[in-house]
């Protein structure tokens, strides 16, 4: 059996506890808290709240450690993050108008029919605009895969190796949030995409996103002023047709019920959903298994229970 559950934020309400048992997941548990950074691997409370041991797989300082052994690995590594960084930019400058563009056309006035279609229009725009971003990031991954072969590389090959043991004998995998890009280049870097195929997985907050397919930023309120939804880039893929939401309860406008039409159709056929304090939904063997606390975002604007749309 193969069970992945993603959960809201733990620091205030944790619930992870409760979601191993339900699932009756047993025997030796791993951690990876690379989101966290310099932080890494400050597990006391998280084993606390579990009674059980955890160890840390330190995939942050495994991949500083490869850095400082491979030069041109990391000059490869920054030149590929600077590309992606630019074209995050001029991503997000299109993005506005087109979002100003969806906006205006949805309070328009007019005869129903006309504005329909006006609708569809605008929104094709930015699903557009998503779905190139989305296949440019893919390129990008692509090519500097092909450059540095990364399971050639001395470096990469032992931690690999190394991780590959620690995560077979485990009985789940548990991955935390902090630093979402961060956390999915280092998954990435260390073949967790491959090593955590058929394992039990509970991810919460930025752990959840960078297991999705897509990772989305978002917040209606950032410090810099409105802010637009925006496709990062791949996840890892263990949960397909979900687009997991940390923290939405504070991040986005869910009583605006055409904020909310916006993006549940701006995504579809992902299946937006709420993960806040207490959430959970789980997947056993790839099929929607359970949910509790967490909200499906839908075109008429409402929150809806369940996974199933």
């Amino acid at each position: 059996m193969s069970a992945i559950a993603l959960l809201g934020p733990q620091f205030r309400e944790p619930n992870l506890a409760p979601v191993l048992a339900e699932l009756g997941l047993e025997g030796p548990l791993v951690s990876i808290t690379a989101g966290w950074q310099e932080r890494e691997g400050e597990i006391a409370e998280l084993a606390a709240h579990l009674g059980r041991e955890v160890t840390d797989l330190a995939l942050y300082s495994r991949t500083e450690n490869i850095f400082a052994d491979d030069r041109q690995l990391f000059r490869a590594y920054r030149a590929r993050q600077d590309r992606l960084h630019g074209m995050q930019t001029l991503y997000r400058v299109q993005l506005e108008h087109a979002s100003n563009a969806v906006l205006d056309v949805w309070n328009h006035d007019g005869d129903a029919s006309i504005r329909r279609a006006a609708r569809r229009s605008a929104l094709g725009v930015m699903r557009r605009l998503d779905r190139e971003h989305l296949l440019a990031i893919e390129r990008v991954h692509q090519d500097f895969a092909r450059r540095v072969v990364l399971a050639e590389r001395k470096s990469v090959a032992a931690h690999r190796n190394e991780l590959a043991r620690l995560v077979s004998g485990t009985g789940a995998v548990l991955i935390a949030g902090g630093h979402v890009a961060i956390l999915a280049n280092r998954l990435r870097l260390l073949g967790f995409t491959g090593l955590l195929q058929r394992k039990p997985v509970l991810a919460w907050s930025a752990g959840a996103m960078a297991i999705s397919e897509r990772i989305v930023l978002f917040h209606d309120q950032p410090p810099q002023g409105p802010g637009v939804p925006e496709l990062f880039d791949q996840g890892l893929g263990l949960v397909p047709g979900v687009l997991p939401l940390p923290h939405a309860q504070t991040r986005l406008h869910l009583h605006d019920s055409e904020h909310v039409s916006i993006l549940a159709r701006r995504f579809a056929p992902q299946r937006c959903m709420t993960l806040d304090h207490g959430s959970v939904v789980s997947f056993i063997d790839g099929r929607p298994a359970g949910y509790a606390n967490s909200w499906r975002l839908t075109r008429d604007g409402t929150l809806a229970e369940g996974i199933a749309s």
